[in-house]
Parts: C-alpha cells; sequence; structure tokens
C-alpha cells in the first residue's frame, strides 16, 4: 500500500492522526507542515505566496524524495506492531539535503527502545496542541540568527532562546547555519529554540500545527537572499535613513524642538531627522499632539522641512483609561482583553491597556487616527513604540487578541503593528517606507520596519552586546537597525566616563544602518503645566554640545564622516532592498570560508567593503582586531597594507575608530577618509 500521495510541488503523508506536507516553496527551498485532527492549513504569518517550483518526486515503497533546486527531502515511513505497545505503530521521518547529498537537517530518530518522538504534540483542551519538533544536531555548525537577543553570542550553538518579545528583546525565529542552509520558525506562539550540541528543538506552547520553511544555499548571501524572497524585502531606505537622527527623552515642547533644530543649522552641523518623543499628547492613546505644548504642530513641521529635516512622532500601542478614545476602542473590541484579573495591561503613564493591531478594523482605525492628527499636518516619519508589545508583567498566557490566544500568536503584534502605518501611508502614496520600531517579527522588513534594540543601559557590556545584536537581526531578515547612542538608561551629562563611552559608540553609530543619538540623561528635568500639575518628566539634554567642547569636536567630526558615507551606503541600501542582503553583517557573510569569521563577535561588515572594528573598552588607545583570510586590508586613514587571515593591533585614540577595507573596495566605500 502506497502511503504517500504525490502532487505537482509536495509529498503528503497521513497517519496516526497527523497530515504531513513537505511542499516546494521558492526556488531551493521547502515547506513543511503538519497538523493532528484536522486538515493542514495555509496560515501567511510571515511567508509570501512562492514562486512556481516543479520539483523532482520520486516514491518507491516506504520512501519519498522532493527534490527542488539545491535541497532534497527523503521522507521515510514505518509501520508495524509496536513493541511496547503491541498494535499497530506509523510514523515518518524526514530528513533534508544539499545539492552533494550532505545531510543539512534530520529529524530526531526514535532511538530504538527510547521511542523518541520527533514531531510530538500534546493537546491543549480547547484544540490546539503543544508541539516539539526535534533535530538530530551536528555539535560543530555554527549558528547566526533569531533576532535580538542581548548576549554576546555570534555562534548560537549551545545557546536557548525563549521565543517571546520583550523589551530590547526582538525574537525573530530564522537561525542560518555554515552547513548551508536556512530555517524560519514558521509559527508566531510562544515558545523556545534550543540548539544543543546533541539536539536541536523549536517548542510552541499552543498551536494549531507545525509549520516551517528550510532553504539550502552555498553561501550566506544566498540563503539570506532566499529569506527575503520567501517573507519579503524591505523597501528602498529613504534619503533621510541615511543621515544623523537627533532624539532626547523628551522634547517637550514645540520651542524647545524648533530651537535644538535651529542650533544644528545655525553650527552648520547635518541632521535628517528630530524626534518628538513620548507624551506629546494630552493622555495615553489619544493619538494627537497636546495643545498646550505643541500649539501649532503644521507651522513647526514646514520651518523642521525648510531646513531639510524630517519630524519622527511616537505612537504608542497603548490606551489609558483616561484617553478619549478608551470608551470606543473598548467598545469596538480593538483592545487586547486580559483573560483574567482586571483588564489592564500596563502601568507606566497611568493604568492602560493595549491596543489590538491583529485586527483588522482596529489597524483602519488606528491610522485613521494618525493620518488626520500628524500626517494631514506634514509627518511623513513615525516611531512605534512599545512594539513587543511591553506587558506590565509578562504573563503571556493571560492575554487575547482578534487572531487568536497571546500563546499561540502573540509575536505577530509588532509585525501588524509596522503594517498598519505601511498599509495607511502607501495607500496615501508614500512608497518609501522607514518606521523606527521597538520589536519585530519575521516579514516585519517589509512593512518598512526600522528595529532599535530598546531600553538598553548606558555600559560597555550594552555596547559590545549591539554588535552581535545587529548582526544578528540582519540574519533574521532585518536589514535596518539602529541603536540609541549612549545606551538608553543611564549616562550623567557632566560625567567624563559617560564621555568617553559616548564618543565611542557615537562613532560605531556612525558606522551602523541608521545612526541615532537617544537616550534619558541625568539628571532628570521636571515638567510642569500652566495649571502647575506636574507632567511626564524629561532627561538632561542631550545634543551634540551637550557634554563639552572636547567631546563636541568627536561628534561633530563623526556626523561629516556619516554625511561623506551617503553615497556608499545608499548602494548598501540598495543591495538590502533588491537583494535581501543585511546591511549590518558579520565577517561570515562576506567570508565564510574562514571559520574564524564565524567566531569573532566585536567586529562585523558595513556592506562588503568596509570591516567596522568599534572599540569597546573604556580608555582604550588601540584595539586587536582579526583581517579575514582572501583579502588585504588597509586601515582607511591610515598608510599601510595588511595581509588576510591575522590578527593586527589598530590605532585607535578617542577620536577614531578602526576600520579597514580591502585594497579592492569602492571609492564610495573610502571616500570618508579625508573626513578623519
Amino acid at each position: 500500500m502506497n502511503c504517500f500521495e504525490q502532487h505537482l510541488d509536495a509529498i503528503v503523508w497521513r497517519g496516526d492522526g497527523e497530515t504531513l506536507i513537505v511542499q516546494a516553496w521558492g526556488p531551493n527551498s521547502l515547506r513543511v507542515r503538519s497538523a493532528r485532527g484536522h486538515d493542514v492549513e495555509d496560515t501567511d504569518f510571515a511567508l509570501l505566496d512562492p514562486l512556481t517550483s516543479t520539483p523532482t518526486i520520486a516514491v518507491e515503497d516506504a520512501t519519498a524524495t522532493i527534490t527542488n533546486g539545491r535541497i532534497t527531502a527523503i521522507l521515510r515511513a514505518s509501520a508495524g506492531i509496536g513493541d511496547q505497545v503491541n498494535y499497530w505503530v506509523v510514523g515518518c521521518q524526514i530528513e533534508f539535503l544539499d545539492a552533494q547529498g550532505r545531510t543539512l537537517l534530520k529529524e530526531l530518530d526514535r532511538g530504538g527502545s527510547l521511542n523518541l518522538t520527533a514531531r510530538a504534540c500534546r493537546p491543549i483542551l480547547g484544540g490546539d496542541h503543544h508541539v516539539t519538533v526535534s533535530f538530530e544536531s551536528d555539535p560543530d555548525e555554527r549558528l547566526s540568527g533569531m533576532g535580538e537577543y542581548q548576549q554576546g553570542q555570534l555562534n548560537l550553538k549551545g545557546a536557548t532562546f525563549e521565543l517571546a518579545h520583550r523589551n530590547s528583546q526582538a525574537s525573530i525565529p530564522f537561525v542560518l547555519s555554515s552547513l548551508g542552509y536556512g530555517f524560519l520558525w514558521h509559527n508566531p506562539a510562544i515558545g523556545r529554540a534550543t540548539f544543543a550540541t546533541n539536539r536541536t528543538e523549536w517548542m510552541a506552547e499552543s498551536t494549531r500545527q507545525i509549520d516551517y520553511w528550510i532553504t539550502a544555499g552555498d553561501t550566506p548571501a544566498q540563503i539570506t537572499a532566499a529569506y527575503a524572497d520567501a517573507t519579503g524585502h524591505a523597501p528602498m531606505m529613504p534619503e533621510y535613513g541615511l543621515g544623523y537622527w537627533q532624539c532626547k527623552l523628551r522634547y517637550w515642547n514645540q520651542e524647545q524642538l524648533l530651537d535644538v533644530a535651529r542650533e544644528h543649522h545655525r553650527r552648520g552641523l547635518p541632521m535628517d531627522v528630530i524626534v518628538a518623543d513620548f507624551f506629546h499628547w494630552p493622555h495615553m492613546g489619544d493619538f494627537r499632539f497636546d495643545e498646550e505644548f505643541w500649539p501649532d504642530p503644521a507651522a513647526m513641521v514646514a520651518e523642521l522641512n525648510q531646513m531639510g529635516i524630517q519630524l519622527m512622532v511616537s505612537v504608542w500601542p497603548q490606551v489609558g483609561l483616561d484617553s478619549e478614545n478608551y470608551t470606543e476602542f473598548k467598545q469596538s473590541n480593538m483592545l487586547v482583553r486580559s483573560e483574567r484579573g482586571l483588564d489592564i495591561q500596563m502601568g507606566a503613564g497611568g493604568p492602560s491597556a493595549f491596543f489590538d493591531v491583529t485586527s483588522p478594523a482596529a489597524r483602519r482605525r488606528l491610522w485613521q487616527l494618525c493620518r488626520v492628527n500628524y500626517w494631514d499636518l506634514g509627518v511623513r516619519l513615525f516611531w512605534l513604540d512599545e512594539a513587543e508589545p511591553e506587558y506590565g508583567v509578562y504573563d503571556f498566557d493571560n492575554y487575547r487578541y482578534h487572531a487568536g490566544t497571546n500563546l499561540a500568536v502573540g509575536n505577530l503584534y509588532p509585525q501588524h503593528f509596522a503594517r498598519a502605518f505601511y498599509d495607511g501611508m502607501t495607500a496615501e502614496g508614500q512608497t518609501e517606507v522607514v518606521n523606527l520600531t521597538r520589536c519585530a517579527w519575521a516579514g516585519s522588513q517589509r512593512c518598512g520596519a526600522l528595529v532599535w534594540s530598546g531600553d538598553i543601559h548606558s555600559t560597555w557590556e550594552d555596547l559590545r552586546h549591539q554588535i552581535t545584536v545587529g548582526i544578528h537581526m540582519g540574519v533574521a531578515g532585518i536589514p535596518w537597525f539602529t541603536t540609541d547612542i549612549g545606551g538608553f538608561n543611564g549616562g550623567r551629562v557632566d560625567d567624563p566616563d559617560f564621555h568617553d563611552l559616548l564618543m565611542r559608540w557615537f562613532q560605531f553609530g556612525a558606522f551602523c544602518p541608521v545612526m541615532r543619538l537617544h537616550g534619558n540623561r541625568q539628571p532628570a528635568q521636571e515638567v510642569l503645566g500652566a495649571d502647575g500639575v506636574p507632567r511626564m518628566p524629561t532627561g538632561a539634554d542631550n545634543e551634540l554640545w551637550s557634554f563639552g567642547e572636547a567631546v563636541y569636536d568627536v561628534l561633530a567630526r563623526y556626523l561629516r564622516v556619516r554625511e561623506a558615507l551617503r553615497p556608499y551606503l545608499r548602494q548598501v541600501m540598495a543591495e538590502a532592498h533588491r537583494d535581501g542582503q543585511p546591511v549590518m553583517r558579520g565577517l561570515f557573510h562576506q567570508f565564510p570560508d574562514d571559520p574564524m569569521c564565524w567566531q569573532v563577535a566585536d567586529e562585523y561588515m558595513l556592506g562588503p567593503d568596509l570591516l567596522v572594528a568599534p572599540v569597546v573598552e573604556p580608555r582604550a588607545a588601540s584595539r586587536r582586531v582579526y583581517l579575514p583570510r582572501g583579502a588585504d586590508w588597509v586601515q582607511v586613514g591610515l598608510d599601510g597594507v595588511h595581509h588576510g587571515g591575522q590578527w593586527v593591533e589598530a590605532p585607535a585614540p578617542p577620536d577614531l575608530i578602526p576600520v579597514f577595507a580591502p585594497t579592492t573596495a569602492s571609492e564610495q566605500a573610502v571616500s570618508w577618509a579625508t573626513v578623519v
């Protein structure tokens, strides 16, 4: 009896209540879905409809193969009387091979008398399942991706990850292997991924089905390109995304913000974007300017535009119980609902609930309000904060969305938040969309998501972590990444130790995909309304001239470096848009055949031609830099040629970040050297 069904682009196996489909899904790629007790569902959480593929399918007895370009899946069916249970038991194991017949990934074997299950499903009352998918593991493979986790590991082998979003954690379940495959866990459920040396496991707390996508490629560039084709390409970065963005906690009135922009203009300092941060609104969830502090936003936007500056406004998805919109949203089922206890999900800024962006009607209403209150005033750039969303207590089993329980679909939230604005802005005719967001999931890049790394601290350790975070975000399909230069929490404006950190972070920021100064500087400043009632406070000044002349000279120099980088950045952003390539890349992306490049965690490539080695230690005058083999290198701005495949001690005085380029680098990549 044939246990497989052959379709034009897929193989189907059924048994023991399970339906398993292995389907061609784009060139060199396969999608695997498995459901128990119901048919497999065509969910589109992140994956787009694939280009048509005509794979080669063969079935012989209890074995079936499906080959789609560089990747082959072998399905091995089994059936017989189980030794332990003494009744008929059926199963099907999957193994993935590359074009040379080498194993990329293989489901866990039953292990003889261990009787293990590679696709384990435990039923949950109500119909969903708790699932675990287990694969055999090559202990020598090196892994990268998974999004934003605040840790310094470049090689993720041996690590475990919570599949959930938190402030400063964006869980994007895509991993790239040195063995030549990329793997997307196409499931927005809360869960866990573990990359142990003896086993790889993906777990979802509550889900309707198992769903993952796998691709094979000869290089990391091929794999990331295939992943972008499968989940969407970022738009082309607008010109203002290539320059400098100015921000602090928080410009609390219109004249203060304009004064900063005017001073930049007077000093001849470049600026592309300035930010009106949180609590420019009367109440959380009003989605409009507070007239007392922002009396004429349209005039403000017009003056900024005359100086060549865009205004970005912060939009939080929190809706306060005192908001003018709360009753409407509550009545119209546009709010996230708590399953137990008080229906309040956050306390910062007053008790509030989160707007339910998984509802199409809610997304349309959110954009309608923001269009009238911001877009019609000339605002073309939005800061989508709290996008995880940041629950006061991360009880993931206590919240329900329009799309399902938080346990089952919660990781979709930031993607849909970005989608609300992308859909609205493109409907208004804007083609190059970029919005700053504090979180992302697979597919967020196609909605113009620029992700920053959340409320990190002003420490050298956190600076080091931003390098690996940026690399892993690029692998996970988010080419646009930025940080709060100087860190968000901490940093006194009069502290020489902070000045040292700030200068080094600012230098790093000049070579990030987007350069943006932000932070809650100390000491804090009180803000009072005309009625004498305290409003949300703000931080100390956070402008280039706020830290003394010596610091100012360094920061101003790197603003000009950033300006000189524009032609190169424009080229690299076009690669991200067109080819799905990261902007900020691990050394392994360009030099995958050099084993050391999979290990160096504090350097990266900005595009194909610039190796950036940020200084990540206090009071340093030099730093050790690894130069990948396969090229000869020059330290930009200095003389001398270094052969690749070696460590060098690079000069790094307080005003210099070590940046190297191969001797074959484009003129655009090194033209900024004259500024240094």
